[in-house]
């Protein structure tokens, strides 16, 4: 069973960075993308950062582009994001999920919440 454990948010200034971790266990992540999502009160769930284990796909969503950057370890199979120059529109819980590929986002970690103050 896979299982995702995020860790890292907190309570920050604008301006200010994060980095969240996320650790997989439960199956060998070759064949994985693990991505970052988030959601904010009364919005939907969006996508954030992706990466593949083997680090030829990478993806981010336009609003965090310049200011996030995703990274992987295999040996530790975890998953980092590294938030900078936070916004309070940042504020957030942030999910970390994998996928099998071909697939979809099946497995979720329980979120970590990032807040941004003025």
């Amino acid at each position: 069973q896979v299982q995702l454990v995020e860790s890292g948010g907190g309570l920050v200034q604008a301006g200010g960075s994060l980095r969240l971790s996320c650790a997989a266990s439960g199956r060998t992540f070759s064949n994985y993308r693990m991505g970052w999502f988030r959601q904010a009160p009364g919005k939907e769930r969006e996508f954030v950062a992706g990466i593949s284990w083997s680090g030829g796909w990478i993806s981010y969503a336009d609003s965090v582009k310049e200011r996030y950057t995703i990274s992987r370890d295999n040996a530790k199979n975890t998953v980092y994001l590294q938030l900078n120059s936070l916004k309070p529109e940042d504020t957030a819980i942030y999910y970390c999920a994998c996928r099998k590929v071909p697939g979809s986002w099946d497995y979720w970690g329980q979120g970590t919440q990032v807040t941004v103050s003025s």
